[in-house]
């Protein structure tokens, strides 16, 4: 009986080889992530968040990239062999001190602000293509408006283990223009209608503008979450504070030079 199961899976892949049917899911990449070993360094660690907005061409605009652009890049960090987090993967590289074995220089954390449409409809073929990981900042307030994301498209998109759902708020309001109680309104109202919304912990927050006042911090901490991200320039690393992590602006027309010193930091 075991000579004949072997006999019969030993087919099954001959088969899938000869009508060149991939035997990896696009969902391989939450199976790699089950199977991944970590282990603690001695120094602390330091590696890109990458900022993006708008998956388009929109010339003359800042925050809207090219699809082929973004693709270019993806394929760069696919070839380059990066891993990419998860927000609960970079909380744990943060606090612990401990990144993927054989990747201790190549973990980079995949961000998008606002929620745009495009973030599924041009980018999120492209990370499936890939099997990168990327995380989405969503205006709460902007869930089912006009080229933004929908409730359907979010639930789609976790339900593909390839894309994280994180706050950017409820209304994208400045934090720095409010007092206390309005910041503690926007941050945990947001965390709430993703958590009920998505069936989810949400831990990561990412301030709107990159704005906030010495408050927000401990702000967010009183709103559930474990870590946020700024705009400002650099790695991200502990030293920094868990709420004031630094980012790296991804801007239209990069060279691949100026690329890969976001990724390193230079």
């Amino acid at each position: 009986m075991k000579k004949l199961f072997l006999i019969v899976f030993t087919a099954f892949f001959v088969v899938l080889s000869f009508l060149n049917i991939p035997v990896v899911s696009a969902s391989s990449s939450h199976h790699r992530k089950a199977h991944t070993h970590w282990k603690k360094v001695t120094a602390p660690v330091s590696f890109p968040i990458l900022m993006y907005h708008s998956i388009t061409n929109i010339p003359g605009n800042s925050l809207c990239l090219p699809p082929e652009q973004f693709e270019h890049q993806m394929e760069l960090l696919h070839k380059e062999g990066y891993y990419t987090l998860t927000p609960g993967e970079a909380y744990r590289v943060l606090t612990r001190q401990e990144v993927p074995v054989g990747k201790e220089n190549k973990i980079v954390f995949i961000t998008f602000d606002d929620g745009y449409k495009n973030n599924y409809s041009s980018a999120y073929p492209i990370l499936k293509k890939f099997s990168l990981h990327a995380t989405i900042g969503m205006i709460t307030d902007k869930i089912n408006t006009p080229d933004m994301l929908s409730t359907n498209e979010l639930k789609k998109l976790r339900k593909e283990k390839l894309v994280s759902i994180v706050s950017h708020t409820v209304s994208h309001t400045e934090l720095n223009t409010l007092n206390t109680e309005q910041q503690l309104v926007e941050m945990a109202n947001s965390r709430g209608l993703l958590n009920r919304s998505l069936k989810q912990n949400t831990i990561l927050l990412i301030y709107p503008v990159g704005r906030y006042t010495p408050a927000s911090p401990f702000i967010a901490q009183r709103a559930g979450y474990k870590f946020a991200l700024t705009t400002k320039h650099g790695l991200a690393n502990a030293s920094q504070g868990l709420y004031e992590l630094h980012r790296q602006r991804v801007i239209p027309n990069m060279s691949d030079e100026s690329f890969n010193q976001l990724l390193s930091g230079n």
